[in-house]
């Protein structure tokens, strides 16, 4: 599962020269939630290492990085979802900005997606 997870990171950022590409890691994220029912989305700011509620998920930040070189390029985050209803963990691995379809959160109610590391 983690030699996948590279393998897409590394595609997702552009292929062999992105992964020799140095990275940084940002103080936080934003990240944009989706209420499917209501309609209704929300940006959700987020430090690292800290958790906010969205609806009855718990989104938990562990780390996101950027290119080093190019701040306002693709950004990818490490993130936990729990449904605190049922006590389950609904996502936990790397979202990555530019492509949320490859890791993303699989939920009937809520979407919740990467836009961009929160720079400090």
């Amino acid at each position: 599962m983690t030699a996948r997870l590279l393998l897409l990171l590394a595609l997702a950022l552009g292929g062999g020269a992105a992964a020799a590409q140095e990275v940084a890691s940002a103080p936080g994220a934003i990240l944009r939630g989706l209420d499917k029912v209501s309609g209704a989305t929300e940006d959700i700011e987020i430090a690292a290492g800290e958790s906010m509620a969205f609806g009855r998920l718990i989104v938990s930040l562990t780390d996101c990085r950027y290119p080093a070189a190019d701040p306002s390029a693709n950004a990818y985050a490490h993130l936990t979802i729990t449904d605190r209803a049922a006590g389950t963990v609904e996502f936990d691995g790397w979202m990555i900005a530019s492509s949320p379809a490859l890791s993303a959160l699989d939920d009937p109610r809520y979407d919740v997606w990467l836009l961009r590391c929160k720079s400090s």
